[in-house]
């Protein structure tokens, strides 16, 4: 199998590659990254040697074109995704995430592609107080980065309908694990409790997210790659809703530092309160979680931990 992996030097995408180089020997493999401030070659740590590496931009029509050309699967997973930056700037976020997956979109079309699995987020559905969503609930994002998401999920839709390129959708909910930048909240309290600095949370801390640890989701990938019907949409949940205060304190416990570290501050804007998905679909081609969230949690940490150049 030839696939070609957009983004795969950041978060999700270099533990879907290693996940690929350990379970499926054989596969051709080509790693496609720009190599920005959050995807790092040195994510490929230890499978260099297994994949194919090219240094690019998912929005270089050209390079797209041959990479495509010679591939028959693509993941993408390339996109900015801190909603904070989004905020301050959204312009990288349209650039990368509407036009690149667009570009990628457009060369599929005129290649001989079976499958274009895009890597959405469960944020495009906005914010729910209670119950979770469905795949067939409206899109209704609440910031610049799930929008830019949103609009990415609409092209991948409509690239699929009008012009046949064969298209899957998975909304993961919010990832932790090896590999993440410290922007992100689970590594930056994890490195941050690491040195006795203060835990900074959002407002009083009681928004709400469904965590999934990374592996779980590169099973829940591989499960779509390989059996999951062109046309469908997947939600991707960790079935672990915890507040970011709960999330703290149990980093705090598992570190044996006092929660007096955690610092309240002031509350973002827009900040979704909850996220939560129904993800019995996937459930149905025989996936779950095998992570409990604090299992996972540890892991994380003794990642972290062992980690020697890990920058707050």
């Amino acid at each position: 199998m030839k696939i070609l992996i957009t983004g795969g030097a950041g978060f999700i995408g270099s533990n879907f590659a290693h996940f690929l180089v350990e379970n499926q020997k054989g596969w051709d493999i080509t790693i496609l990254d720009k190599l920005t401030y959050a995807g790092k070659w040195r994510n490929l740590k230890g499978i260099e040697n297994e994949i194919r590496f090219v240094q690019g931009d998912i929005n270089d029509d050209d390079l797209v074109s041959e990479l495509i050309s010679q591939n028959e699967y693509i993941v993408n997973f390339a996109a900015e995704t801190f909603v904070d930056r989004s905020i301050e700037s959204d312009a990288p976020f349209i650039e990368t995430n509407i036009k690149g997956t667009w570009n990628l979109l457009k060369n599929c079309k005129e290649n001989n592609v079976k499958k274009f699995i895009q890597i959405s987020t469960d944020e495009v559905y906005g914010s729910i107080r209670e119950g979770s969503f469905t795949e067939e609930d409206a899109l209704k994002p609440n910031n610049p980065y799930s929008a830019s998401k949103a609009a990415a999920d609409m092209l991948c839709r409509a690239y699929r309908v009008t012009h046949g390129v064969p298209t899957i959708i998975i909304r993961p909910s919010n990832n932790f694990g090896s590999r993440q930048h410290t922007e992100k909240l689970i590594p930056k309290l994890i490195t941050r409790a690491m040195k006795g600095l203060s835990l900074p949370v959002y407002s009083d801390g009681s928004n709400v997210r469904d965590w999934i640890y990374v592996y779980d989701t590169c099973r829940g990938i591989y499960k779509v790659l390989m059996e999951a019907r062109v046309g469908d949409i997947y939600n991707l949940g960790g079935s672990s809703e915890l507040s970011n205060l709960e999330v703290g304190k149990m980093i705090l416990d598992e570190l044996g530092k006092p929660y007096s570290l955690i610092e309240f501050v002031k509350d973002r804007p827009g900040h979704d309160f909850r996220y939560s998905m129904d993800s019995s679909k996937i459930r149905k081609l025989g996936w779950k979680p095998v992570y409990s969230f604090r299992e996972g949690l540890r892991e994380t940490i003794d990642w972290y931990v062992n980690e020697e150049k890990q920058v707050i």
